[in-house]
């Protein structure tokens, strides 16, 4: 897996002060997407170990809240991210917020990324539509992007909205 940066302290996204991973490639190539040069499969460095040792001591950090991860599309780095997030969860115990163009429920019809799903608490779904573009939304570029909670969707097999 490859990544375009590593953001220590992040206000912007997700709630608190987080450490954030962007993460590089992406098929959906969404009209005025904010991060295009992260679309690129093989722009930015590769991940390592030293990146999760990295992100581990960020987030053993009292003022940090939790971890977010973006792109690029962290659901197409699925199997990757995967073993990162669970090499991470073996030692901190902080939320998980996971931004995706593929919608929750195209997200559980296929098994690898429904295994990333199932180790994540917030999911913001959904591809960025230029014409829903409304930047008073929190966490998210236009209004047919939805903030879920995870485990409850899970739980109850429907979409529970964590914020709006």
């Amino acid at each position: 897996m490859r990544y375009g940066q590593i953001r220590k302290y992040d206000v912007a996204n997700g709630i608190g002060v987080r450490t954030s991973i962007f993460v590089t490639g992406c098929t959906h190539n969404c009209f005025n997407c904010f991060n295009r040069e992260y679309q690129d499969f093989l722009a930015g460095d590769i991940w390592t170990d030293k990146e999760t040792e990295q992100i581990i001591e960020n987030l053993k950090l009292s003022n940090i809240k939790g971890l977010s991860i973006l792109g690029g599309e962290p659901m197409e780095n699925e199997k990757d991210l995967l073993t990162i997030i669970k090499q991470i969860k073996k030692q901190i115990k902080k939320d998980i917020w996971l931004w995706s163009g593929y919608t929750f429920e195209d997200i559980i019809q296929d098994q690898d990324k429904l295994a990333l799903l199932k180790e994540v608490d917030i999911l913001v779904d959904g591809k960025f539509v230029e014409k829903l573009k409304n930047l008073n939304l929190k966490f998210r570029g236009s209004s047919n992007q939805r903030i879920i909670d995870v485990k409850e969707s899970l739980k109850l097999g429907q979409v529970v909205i964590y914020m709006e």
